[in-house]
């Protein structure tokens, strides 16, 4: 029996008829704690899911814990700087080994609770009095912690945590060769900014598909780039997205246009133009630039409340140069993202009332029709599995 979200299946139809039949998302997916819940279980538990860059995790006995899903999962780089990925349980008890949002470096695992303790790739140790106790056996595998699947792709490191998604390649498709030519895994991280927003996850995902509302909230963007400009792209992948196009004379986003970086290399004039707007399913948003790349990790937090980590990523080659500062691009997009908060928690606000329709798509929310298909099939199926169809694909 297919588990279906808690919400009404005709609701969630119209938002997957042809294009120009189609309707939003109804209120219930931006408001429903039961609906959070489904999603941790059948969206992000199910999912490859980015919970942060590799370099955080860099040296033999790096250990972080995160949560995935509603599951605390345990990261360890070992010996041999593999990375692994544990369920962060103790095979005791069911003690967490570290907690979540914590980080250590250690030669050991080890339960604060009662000193069980696990080498670097979850083999067990021992326990206090444990050896010598009539009938236990050490060598039992079933005391070694148990894995979860994890796999690094461009310096992000990515976590599914039932085990059950697609093999990673299958699951990025076509967006390897779009994030390839920048070279994420040699960029190494100029600013962070972390925000928590009172709004929905979605809503935020929805807001960054489209530039329907940049002439209205964002001046400083509509400077550098043309809201019309670019192209939507058709994923063969679990990801939603499409470009724009830089205005003549601009070098890159920033508050005057100029960059005080480099171009990452292997970028031709042409490519150097574009900046990406692509959501590898469920929770990064990845934004190439021809000097940085700008990343959004999100986190569901509550139905209307979510954290989102901001980081903005360069080229080795822009630390030779002595003006250098990440700040040329942190502030402009620092600036344009709480525009976008406002009008998110705006958006979040009015959902929640009586005024609510599920309303219809512009042609310039085309990658909002696209987000919004994905899950809304992903609602009526129990979980994203399959890409979704084009723009060109959905007129009618």
């Amino acid at each position: 029996m297919t588990n279906i979200a808690p919400i009404d299946a005709g609701k969630l139809r119209a938002c997957t008829q042809p294009f120009y039949d189609a309707r939003t998302l109804p209120s219930e997916a931006y408001h429903s704690d039961e609906v959070l819940e489904w999603e941790r279980r059948n969206f992000f538990a199910t999912s490859w899911v980015c919970v942060g860059r590799a370099d955080d995790l860099a040296e033999p006995g790096s250990q972080r814990a995160v949560e995935v899903g509603g599951s605390g999962v345990l990261l360890i780089r070992g010996d041999d700087n593999e990375l692994r990925a544990f369920h962060n349980t103790c095979r005791h008890r069911g003690h967490e080994l570290l907690p979540c949002g914590a980080s250590t470096q250690r030669k050991t695992v080890q339960c604060p609770y009662h000193r069980w303790t696990y080498g670097l790739d979850g083999t067990f140790k021992g326990g206090p009095t444990m050896a010598v106790q009539p009938g236990f056996d050490k060598s039992d595998p079933d005391h070694s912690l148990r894995r979860a699947d994890v796999r690094e792709w461009h310096g992000w490191v990515f976590v599914n945590a039932s085990g059950d998604a697609s093999d990673f390649d299958t699951y990025v498709g076509n967006l390897e060769g779009l994030m390839a030519p920048y070279e994420p895994e040699r960029l190494f991280v100029g600013a962070t900014h972390s925000y928590e927003i009172a709004a929905n996850w979605k809503v935020i995902v929805e807001n960054y598909h489209e530039c329907y509302h940049c002439t209205e909230i964002h001046p400083e963007l509509c400077a550098v780039s043309s809201p019309t400009s670019g192209e939507g792209i058709q994923p063969t992948g679990l990801w939603v997205g499409g470009t724009m196009r830089l205005r003549d004379g601009v070098e890159t986003m920033s508050l005057d246009g100029k960059s005080a970086g480099v171009r990452i290399r292997g970028l031709d004039d042409d490519s150097a133009k574009d900046v990406g707007y692509y959501m590898l399913w469920p929770n990064l948003l990845l934004s190439p630039h021809p000097d940085y790349v700008m990343t959004h990790r999100i986190e569901p937090l509550a139905p209307g409340r979510t954290f989102v980590e901001c980081q903005w990523l360069f080229p080795p080659e822009s630390r030779q140069r002595q003006d250098f500062n990440p700040a040329f691009a942190a502030d402009f997009w620092d600036v344009t993202n709480r525009q976008d908060w406002n009008a998110c928690e705006s958006v979040q606000r009015g959902t929640g009332g009586p005024g609510y329709r599920q309303g219809p798509f512009s042609e310039q929310e085309v990658q909002v029709y696209e987000f919004d298909l994905m899950v809304a099939q992903g609602y009526l199926t129990g979980g994203v599995r399959e890409p979704v169809p084009h723009f060109s694909d959905v007129r009618r």
